[in-house]
């Protein structure tokens, strides 16, 4: 078969696309971004479908200090139940607390939940403690359950720059003391001031004795009610350096007593770092032996002639 003869055959090929591959790469970045979006809604209608009480139960879980989860406290995977904790937590726990331990710590932080909605019922129910609800203000931190009891302008709780208490002032100390005294808690009892300093400033007698002052005062008050003098822990005077209104530091509410039964595992912690903070080879056994003898050096000394 001659050339001329032969059957001619065409062979189409498509043409590739120029554009190169990332071209499209938009489309993955959109649908992450609508799947993300996606789940932010959906979690904001479950939320809309949780029951107030349990919002606050939420919150105290995103307010945990960080370095709380990692040493394994309540807010963990070895809590019992999902709220206040995730299970199983994202937290590596290189030291995981005992079970007993951590089942230990959720039966005091029940105890300090009923503490509080006793409380609230005595405050409902008693016709002092009701008239200054206002001035009351109780809530759940990650030390255990906190009091605070605010000044008002025409009600202030002790006398104009003084640690004396006034008569209302002693009413309510006196009517918290026996539910604090039942329980095994001990306590933490801060005063606050506002930031109105004295004529004399900080050289004499200041904020920070006035607010000492007042804490022990409150303290006072406390065992006159029948509160137990060890369930004390410590007693502090913060003057104006924690306010609860900060942008006005010389507002009222400022000035305040607050009162923290402390959690077990908060006890801990701090007895832990008080610890930390003496020295190994400077205990009171191996210190008193050295004063005695330079005091006795110190007194032969003197009488030599």
């Amino acid at each position: 078969m001659s050339s001329r003869n032969r059957p001619l055959i065409i062979v189409r090929r498509s043409r590739r696309s120029s554009l190169p591959r990332r071209a499209s790469s938009w489309k993955i970045a959109y649908a992450d971004f609508m799947t993300a979006m996606m789940a932010f809604f959906l979690v904001m209608w479950v939320l809309s479908l949780i029951p107030r009480e349990e919002l606050k139960t939420i919150a105290e879980y995103f307010r945990m200090p960080l370095i709380e989860a990692i040493r394994g406290g309540l807010n963990t995977d070895h809590a019992r139940s999902v709220i206040p904790g995730g299970h199983p937590s994202v937290i590596p726990q290189d030291y995981p607390l005992p079970p007993e331990q951590i089942e230990g710590y959720q039966r005091d932080r029940e105890r300090l939940q009923a503490l509080r909605e006793e409380l609230d019922q005595l405050i409902a129910s008693d016709p002092v403690l009701k008239e200054f609800r206002p001035q009351l203000l109780i809530d759940m931190t990650h030390e255990g359950l906190r009091i605070q009891i605010v000044d008002q302008k025409n009600r202030p709780m002790f006398d104009l720059g003084s640690a004396q208490v006034q008569p209302y002032m002693r009413e309510i100390l006196r009517s918290l003391s026996k539910p604090l005294n039942e329980l095994p808690n001990r306590l933490l009892i801060a005063g606050h001031t506002d930031a109105h300093q004295y004529v004399q400033g900080e050289r004499e007698y200041s904020n920070w004795e006035l607010s000492s002052d007042r804490a022990n005062a409150a303290r006072r008050e406390l065992v006159a009610g029948g509160l137990a003098e060890n369930k004390v822990k410590q007693i502090s005077g913060l003057a104006s350096t924690v306010n609860l209104v900060k942008e006005d530091p010389e507002a009222a509410v400022n000035r305040r007593i607050s009162i923290v039964a402390l959690s077990r595992q908060a006890e801990e912690q701090m007895d832990a770092q008080q610890e930390r903070h003496i020295p190994a080879d400077h205990d009171a056994g191996q210190i008193m032996p050295n004063a005695v003898d330079e005091q006795e050096t110190a007194d032969s000394t003197d009488s030599a002639p």
